[in-house]
């Protein structure tokens, strides 16, 4: 657990430093196998999408955390960053309206992180 809290402390961190908000973070580890968690942050223009996931992959990487896929770089509207068992879903704000994960992923925990002011 300790390793999933440095990543996750990483990826809201550094999701924080490029003014990403709305951070979510939901243990979804009791309702699939697709991964342990989801980090939902959003962004308010595809510049802001892109460069909060560019901090985001490259914090990870000083810290030897290697990303396995990443999707939706080119349009920036929905950008899918794989860690293997944390997924973090960057959003332009637009889109995470529309696509509602919170409400897809219901049934799951919420983490509460103490340095998150949303």
């Amino acid at each position: 657990m300790k390793e999933i809290d440095e990543r996750i402390n990483i990826i809201t961190e550094a999701s924080l430093d490029k003014k990403a908000f709305n951070i979510k973070i939901l243990d979804i580890k009791e309702l699939t196998t697709v991964a342990d968690y989801f980090v939902i942050v959003s962004g308010n223009s595809t510049i802001q999408t892109t460069t909060i996931a560019d901090e985001i992959e490259e914090k990870m990487l000083e810290k030897g955390y290697e990303l396995l896929s990443k999707e939706g770089y080119q349009s920036a509207r929905w950008i899918l960053l794989d860690f293997g068992d944390i997924i973090v879903h960057v959003f332009h704000r637009e889109d995470r309206e529309f696509y509602n994960l919170e409400k897809l992923w219901a049934d799951s925990k919420e983490l509460k992180i103490d340095n998150l002011n949303n």
